[in-house]
């Protein structure tokens, strides 16, 4: 790439850097790692001349505000080609990638969202302060004519390809309703407008900022409905309304916030930006052919069923139509698909129990080898969830051993089955009677299984006739 090459020598005062070009997913723009040496910069080709200035120039105000941004250090005179700092290739996005395969969140994950979600509110506030707006492109605020885009941008890419009828006159009064809504009071901050994990890079786990040339003055709920509902980032409640939360606390540095009015507005957005979202996933997926976003169209419309739960009586056309585009045939493989974990403790002498799923059981654990309690007449009338059962096994000991040899089998065979999107595994112990080493074993991991992994488990003690749910947290 010549003008990249020109750039880099003009700059660094080397030549011939090797290249190296680097992976895109949604954008149009071409990046290129330029390596001479101990020297590293990232190259640009951009094939919007007016989407570049607008990058350049806000990243240029950003660096200068002390903003986590790559400070862009060389453009081409008609600005189609430049270079920035190289960030490394660590991002969001891939840093917490257990979590999202999962929903279980480990520490380390909620350190780096919550850290992402506080510099949010300090990117909106600050980055707004004495910024041109104006280099803004393709519209310098959140207006009327912005959100008619988006909503159109869903109504004519994603809607109308499911072959549904609808009156559109009915669809449009409730898009105006939607609208004034959005575009309650004045803003005078940064609206990032794409602010999701794929666009955070980590240096020495700091976020950094990246891609925010569609960037434009506007509301702040926006990025938060963003960053917390983006499709794939499967933020399981609790944690959404942690770093909600935390978002606020940051925000309240700059302004005074009633969180009750905050969380209202803020539903409007997510409602907005999910339709928005389908129609960008619509129009690249469907007419551009890119299957990186048809395969997220399912996490949308999870994102969409879960609100429609609550309803939006405000817009009850719109309502009406979008329950019964979730509900559509040809959606009906995106339907979240959720693990259930069922745990039996059993007596050999009894059988082996069924599976209700129909899946013909996954794992049977022999719990006959541990030193067995029914052994001794005082453990007739317990069970192994009762204290004296528990403390007869435990200061044996062979039973903590067993289990220690369980957990990481088990734990790797939940993991990959959530990955899969399978809905049942089966982990059956057994013992002579199914009265105290397999109640004892099935107990434990049950529980071990719901705490780490937050999926619902179904556990039963068959012999004991008992049954216990651990929900989905």
């Amino acid at each position: 790439m010549k003008q990249l090459n020109q750039l880099f020598a003009n700059y660094t005062g080397k030549t011939n850097p090797t290249m190296e070009e680097l992976p895109t997913s949604g954008s149009n723009r071409k990046y290129y790692r330029l390596q001479s040496g101990d020297t590293s910069l990232v190259g640009v080709e951009g094939e919007s001349k007016n989407e570049n200035h607008a990058f350049i120039e806000l990243d240029r105000h950003f660096y200068k505000k002390g903003l986590n941004v790559p400070k862009v250090v060389a453009v081409s005179d008609d600005e189609m080609f430049y270079l920035q700092e190289d960030l490394g290739d660590k991002i969001l996005f891939d840093a917490i990638k257990a979590g999202r395969l999962t929903g279980v969140f480990g520490p380390n994950e909620k350190e780096l969202l919550q850290k992402t979600i506080a510099k949010l509110a300090d990117f909106q506030i600050i980055g707004a302060e004495g910024l041109n707006f104006d280099v803004c492109y393709p519209q310098p605020e959140f207006n009327s004519r912005s959100v008619f885009w988006d909503l159109n941008y869903f109504k004519y890419n994603f809607l109308k390809t499911t072959g549904m009828d609808f009156q559109e006159e009915l669809l449009e009064n409730d898009f105006e309703r939607l609208a004034d809504n959005l575009l309650q009071g004045d803003s005078e901050t940064f609206m990032y407008r794409d602010f999701q994990s794929r666009n955070v890079m980590l240096v020495n786990d700091e976020p950094y900022f990246i891609d925010f040339q569609g960037g434009r003055k506007g509301p702040v709920y926006y990025d938060v409905a963003s960053f917390l509902w983006q499709a794939k980032a499967n933020f399981p409640p609790d944690l959404r309304d942690e770093l909600i939360s935390t978002y606020i606390e940051s925000l309240k540095k700059y302004r005074e916030v009633d969180e009750s009015k905050f969380l209202k507005q803020l539903r409007q957005f997510v409602l907005f930006r999910t339709l928005q979202v389908l129609g960008a996933y619509g129009f690249r997926g469907y007419f551009e052919k890119k299957p990186h976003f048809i395969q997220s169209i399912p996490f949308g419309l999870n994102n969409l069923r879960e609100l429609l739960k609550e309803g939006f009586d405000e817009y009850p056309y719109l309502s009406h139509i979008l329950t019964e585009m979730v509900n559509l045939k040809q959606f009906a493989d995106s339907t979240k698909r959720e693990l259930e974990v069922r745990v039996v403790s059993f007596a050999y002498k009894k059988g082996i129990p069924d599976d209700p799923s129909g899946n013909g059981g996954g794992y049977v654990f022999d719990c006959r080898a541990i030193n067995n309690p029914g052994k001794y007449e005082r453990y007739n009338n317990v069970t192994g969830l009762d204290e004296p059962v528990i403390k007869f096994l435990e200061e044996d000991g062979e039973i903590i051993e067993f289990l220690n040899n369980i957990y990481p089998l088990v734990d790797r065979h939940v993991k990959r089955y959530t990955e899969r999107k399978f809905t049942h595994l089966m982990i059956a112990f057994g013992c002579t009677g199914g009265q105290h080493r397999s109640v004892y074993a099935a107990q434990h991991v049950a529980e071990h299984i719901s705490k780490k992994f937050g999926v619902k488990v179904v556990l039963v003690h068959r012999e004991q006739n008992l049954e216990q749910e651990f929900r989905k947290r």
